[in-house]
């Protein structure tokens, strides 16, 4: 077998391997969110791949998110430890966040966001309302909710949303880099 063939076929084994890695340690912390599989460039991606789903596990079963809609802010809990509260907005009259216990089903850096009325896709920037973050917990077959950053900070601390909680970007980009898919979220009255 030809040099070249071999590190090919030898470099798929690997991504796939790595592919099987991921979908494992997602369907371990009780996921249901689906996700796709960029297949690495190169063996050092691949290392780093899997690395990052230990670390995402960890954060999914040591990390808590918990929501006082009263108080209009989140608090990230680490180990039954507390270690950061932010100030929130929450979902208005007849668009109430939904309270109960959930877990983190997708993350998404830098998030589209669609008009749902005009179908209009504002892409990452100034001018999306999502901001710089989108961290989604709950979903029917029309809607989603999650926490997410906003181009419209002066309405945090509010009931405003319709159903979303909003937050501060530099506060959402902290809290992204703390938590998983699988995270719980614990949402209170």
């Amino acid at each position: 077998m030809a040099r070249n063939e071999l590190l090919s076929r030898s470099f798929m084994f690997l991504s796939f391997a790595t592919a099987s890695l991921l979908i494992a340690a997602q369907w371990q912390v009780g996921s249901t969110a689906s996700f796709s599989i960029k297949l690495p460039g190169s063996a050092s991606e691949t290392r780093m791949l899997a690395a990052h789903a230990n670390v995402s596990t960890a954060a999914a079963r040591t990390v808590r998110l918990v929501i006082d809609l009263s108080d209009r802010e989140v608090s990230v809990y680490k180990q039954d430890k507390l270690h950061a509260t932010y100030p929130v907005a929450v979902g208005q009259a007849g668009w109430e966040t939904p309270t109960g216990t959930f877990r983190v089903t997708d993350m998404e850096p830098r998030p589209n966001w669609q008009h749902p009325i005009t179908k209009q896709v504002i892409p990452p920037g100034p001018d999306n309302p999502l901001g710089s973050r989108w961290i989604g917990f709950w979903a029917d077959d029309s809607s989603q909710i999650g926490f997410h950053g906003t181009n419209q900070e002066d309405g945090i601390g509010q009931a405003i949303s319709h159903g979303c909680v909003r937050m501060l970007n530099r506060d959402i980009e902290a809290m992204f880099a703390q938590v998983a898919v699988g995270t719980t979220v614990v949402v209170k009255p």
